[in-house]
This record gives C-alpha cells, structure tokens and sequence, in this order.
C-alpha cells in the first residue's frame, strides 16, 4: 500500500508520525507548505519529501490530509497542484481537517464524479497532546465499505475511529464536540475564579470534584495551567474562533439554537484583542480576572 500525508503541523506531523512508525514496510510520502517542516519530519521517520499535493498523491492508494480550513481544504484537492490532478481512480482521500460539512459534500462529489475516488471527512479530537501519544478520537463520514478499508491506519493514531454516517456527519460530529468543549471551558474558568476569589485550595476543591458529576476532561487536564495563568500550548484560540464559526454557521442552516455558543465565540474574540490567539483555548479565565 502506498500512502501520502499532506500538512505537518502540531497534529499532522505526529499523526503521519504514527503512521510511519506503527505500520511496517510503509514509507509514508509528506507535503508541507513550509519544507523545513518536512524535512524535520523525515529526520524522525521513514519517508519521502514532495514537493506538491499533486507529486504527494502521484500513484498512492490513500492520500491523508489535515490542514488549517476550507479554502486550504479545496485548494489541496482541487488546485493547480491539487491531489486530484494525479491521484489514481479508486483511490481515498481521508480528510482531518476541522472544515464545514458543505465543502465535505461538495468535495465528495467532486472527487467521486471526477475520478472515482473516495473523499472521507473524519475531523479529530484530542489536541496536539493526543496526536503525539496517538490518543486521538476520529469521527468519521463516508461509505461504509471505505471507513474499514482505512480504519486499520487510522487506529496508528487514534484511540477511538467511529463513522458516524454518510458524507459530511463526521464534521457535523466534530461541531458537536467543539460546541461541548467550549461551555466546559467557560463552565470551568468561572468556577476556578470563584474558588480562588473565595480563597480555597484550588487543587483541594478540584481533587475532590474531579471524580464526581462536575468531572470532564477539561477539568482533570487544565485546571492547573488555568488557576496558575499559562496558556503558551494546546489549542489556539484563533482555531477554535474558525471553528465556532462553523458551528454557528451550521447551527442558522439547521435551524438549532446556540445562544451560549455565541456569547463564548464573543468572548474568544475578546481573547485576540488581548494578543490572545496563540494562547490554549482555556485562556477563557484570563477574561475574568
């Protein structure tokens, strides 16, 4: 099997990382707009440097991608230099990239009526942490028949890949996540700042509620940072501003409510206007104080 990996940042360089390491006998071809990535890339692993999505994609059976938002997306796959102009028919397109549910469609049609390629949105969960210990959750949308054609790959670097449904539900799944995550945060930054407003043992009051109802990954993996004001890792918070705006975007054309989803995506906004958007998203406490 020959496969590709396009876009090698703080997620898709350790994921093709994992792929290279935990499948043996497969050299994993890479693409990365900046070069250096690359060849920091194959100074750890087994692989070959391209200079193109087009020469990445030239003869493989399975090209992933995981790049920054749907322009990059359409541009990967359909550009000058885009997968479509060399990868062979029958071959998949396993899409990791946080993107809106239309350009997924759009594109699955598109590779489907051009050269009969299969295009699976499967959006990750976990962080830059869980990328490197290849811990990630996969929600994946697509045939059926092609999500366990790729599954064995994905599990290189997930602990969890589940389809969802057809084309298009994977993204609609991650939306549900980042809508979930971004409530928690802003749950979580309020009550640490009230608890050290009313002068309690932060890591007491968490080490007794981390086991109970209030329990989230948020909590147990944060709460630390949070309380000591250090945001310099994690997910950005202009990443996860891109996302709720696909969240929002897809909640108008569905008909949902995010009333408190809105309000958060506000507060992120004030986060860049501090010089905020490196910081991890759990910088939503830094508003507070």
């Amino acid at each position: 099997m020959k496969v590709s990996f396009i876009g090698l940042g703080v997620m898709g360089f350790p994921m093709a990382g994992h792929l290279a390491n935990k499948n043996k006998g497969l050299k994993v071809k890479v693409y990365n707009r900046s070069v250096k990535k690359s060849e920091n890339w194959i100074s750890k692993f087994d692989g070959i440097i391209t200079n193109s999505p087009a020469e990445a994609a030239k003869g493989c059976d399975i090209v992933f991608m995981c790049v920054g938002n749907d322009n990059d997306v359409n541009q990967v796959v359909r550009g000058d230099e885009g997968i479509i102009s060399t990868i062979p028919e029958k071959s998949i397109i396993v899409d990791h990239t946080t993107a809106s549910a239309k350009i997924t469609s759009e594109l699955y049609s598109f590779c489907k009526n051009t050269k009969n390629v299969n295009f699976m949105d499967a959006p990750v969960s976990g962080g830059q942490a869980g990328a490197e210990n290849g811990q990630l959750t996969i929600m994946v949308g697509g045939d059926e028949n092609i999500y366990n054609e790729i599954k064995p790959l994905l599990m290189s670097y997930a602990k969890n890949a589940t389809l969802i449904g057809k084309t298009g539900t994977g993204q609609l799944a991650k939306m549900v996540n980042q809508i979930c995550i971004a409530g928690l945060l802003q749950g979580l930054s309020e009550a640490i700042n009230f608890g050290q407003k009313a002068n309690l043992d932060i890591d007491k009051v968490i080490g007794v509620i981390k086991d109970g109802a209030a329990s989230s990954w948020q909590m147990q993996n944060r709460y630390q940072t949070m309380s000591k004001d250090q945001f310099d890792f994690g997910f950005a918070v202009e990443w996860m501003r891109k996302d709720l705006k696909i969240c929002l975007e897809q909640a108008d054309d569905v008909g949902a409510r995010l009333p408190i989803t809105a309000i958060i995506d506000q507060f992120y906004s004030n986060i860049l206007n501090i010089g905020g958007k490196r910081w991890d998203t759990s910088s939503l406490i830094k508003l507070l104080r």
